[in-house]
């Protein structure tokens, strides 16, 4: 409404839109009003399947995986799945070996067995722990 008054549209549209010659051509109207910009045709539905997977072939792919530039992100989100993972892995076969051991598999003896591995062997182990786990604590909380 503002538009027209300051561009002084306000009365000859009036007068345009509420003319009693508008009105009484009814093929005017009809023309202007029923005039479709696009055609349409009835096809059987074996017909429209065909063009829909003509069209499909024509389609363009995605891109690949490899054409993308790979980011840190990235690896560190991989890297915290695989970590969960391995650690759960872990978790759940140790308790599984725990319920299924025909021996004795209570705490004293993995104490013993532990204390009788070399000291490489205790801190490769202990390493190839907490590394894994520190990763997947501290990238958890980043998210």
């Amino acid at each position: 409404m503002m538009t027209t008054r300051a561009l002084g549209l306000g009365s000859p549209l009036r007068k345009t839109l509420f003319s009693p010659s508008l009105a009484r051509n009814q093929s005017l109207i009809r023309t202007t009003l029923a005039k479709r910009a696009v055609q349409t045709e009835s096809l059987p539905a074996s017909a429209a399947v065909d063009i829909l997977n003509k069209q499909r072939l024509l389609r363009p792919s995605s891109p690949h995986f490899t054409i993308y530039q790979p980011q840190l992100t990235w690896i560190a989100s991989i890297a915290n799945r695989v970590t969960g993972g391995a650690l759960s892995a872990l978790l759940y076969g140790f308790s599984l070996a725990y319920v299924v051991a025909p021996g004795t598999f209570d705490s004293v003896h993995v104490v013993e067995f532990v204390v009788g591995l070399p000291d490489a062997v205790k801190y490769a182990g202990k390493a190839l722990l907490a590394a894994p786990f520190m990763f997947h604590s501290l990238n958890g909380v980043r998210h």
